[in-house]
């Protein structure tokens, strides 16, 4: 079987990751590399060995033959591409979030629907090792029937050091965090039936909120999703480890730091490591999430060939979309929202 060839748009922070992932499965060719700044495109493609750089993507994709277009570029310009790709009957995997807002990220999913065109996004966090091992173990059945969870991502990490466009957001923890918890969560327990959210801004020198608590229903799961990056000093720093304990009718579970998971039933605990595989490329201060991008990018790899559906559609992740933004809306009116 033939490669799929690939252009990938943006080349900032997280495009060297993407392309390294994408490096590492078999069937897959990266042939362009475009960014409005034409030097950092043409860096990225002399360290990976692309052969195209361009700095205008209608040029590129009057110029090459492709199978599909990874958008890798800041959020207010990913409907932009996706609407290109729409036109012109191009396959095409978006970075998360989707879009700035749940208007456009509708207005996206439609163009692909009506152009016939496979639109996915790039949502990696599910496919963390640990998160995928406590699915697994929910299934299962070992602790029954879930009632109650706690999914937490508190971190005193200065995300803002690597990317310091997120201070520049005027809406930044839902959007970058929420994104990839409320995902977790629908991917654990399912749909919202009702949600409630309180937002906060601890950092003063930042646009956005930086602390942020949802409380949901989902599937009859109370769900409580803590996120924040509020620079304080915690006592163990795990960035940018999730945190997830689970109570169901016969047991818990919990995935702990350092990716330990206890299971606990009446014949006691039993506890086990359940680490990230390790990839040379990935920096060892997000190993656990750039680890997680290979699984996530085999998965959309065999949806473009039609060998599965694929997690991760624009259908399923304009879920996700609507929660983030729900979420806002209930942090500014102080109230709880509800889904039929």
């Amino acid at each position: 079987m033939s490669n799929l060839r690939f252009a990938l748009l943006g080349a900032g922070f997280w495009a060297r990751y993407q392309l390294a992932g994408w490096r590492e499965l078999a069937g897959v060719e990266c042939v362009a590399i475009c960014d409005r700044a034409r030097s950092k495109a043409e860096s990225l493609a002399r360290n990976f060995g692309v052969p195209a750089v361009y700095s205008n993507a209608e040029e590129l994709l009057r110029n090459e033959h492709l199978d599909f277009l990874d958008v890798c570029t800041d959020v207010g310009t990913h409907a932009q591409f996706v609407h290109l790709a729409a036109a012109h009957k191009l396959p095409v995997i978006c970075q998360k979030p989707m879009a700035p807002s749940l208007a456009v990220a509708e207005q996206m999913v439609a163009v692909c629907r009506q152009a016939g065109v496979p639109f996915f996004v790039n949502e990696n966090w599910r496919w963390q090792t640990p998160i995928r091992r406590l699915k697994g173990i929910l299934e299962s059945g070992a602790i029954g029937r879930p009632f109650r969870a706690r999914i937490d991502m508190i971190s005193g990490f200065h995300v803002f050091s690597n990317q310091p466009f997120l201070a520049e957001l005027e809406e930044f923890i839902l959007t970058d965090v929420g994104s990839h918890t409320l995902d977790v969560a629908r991917f654990l327990f399912g749909e919202t039936r009702s949600l409630y959210c309180q937002i906060q801004r601890v950092h003063p020198d930042i646009k956005g909120e930086d602390v942020a608590t949802v409380v949901m229903k989902m599937d009859g799961v109370a769900v409580l999703v803590e996120m924040a990056y509020a620079g304080n000093v915690l006592e163990r720093e795990c960035f940018p480890q999730t945190l997830i304990f689970v109570e169901g009718d016969k047991g818990s579970a919990e995935l702990c730091t350092d990716y330990w998971i206890r299971v606990t039933t009446p014949e006691g605990t039993m506890a086990k490591r359940y680490p990230p595989p390790h990839f040379v490329w990935a920096n060892p201060e997000y190993d656990v999430v750039q680890a997680s991008i290979v699984p996530c990018q085999e998965n959309l790899l065999k949806a473009l060939r039609g060998e599965c559906r694929g997690e991760s559609t624009g259908e399923d992740n304009l879920r996700t979309v609507r929660l983030v933004f729900a979420s806002y809306e209930s942090a500014r009116t102080g109230k709880a929202l509800h889904f039929t």
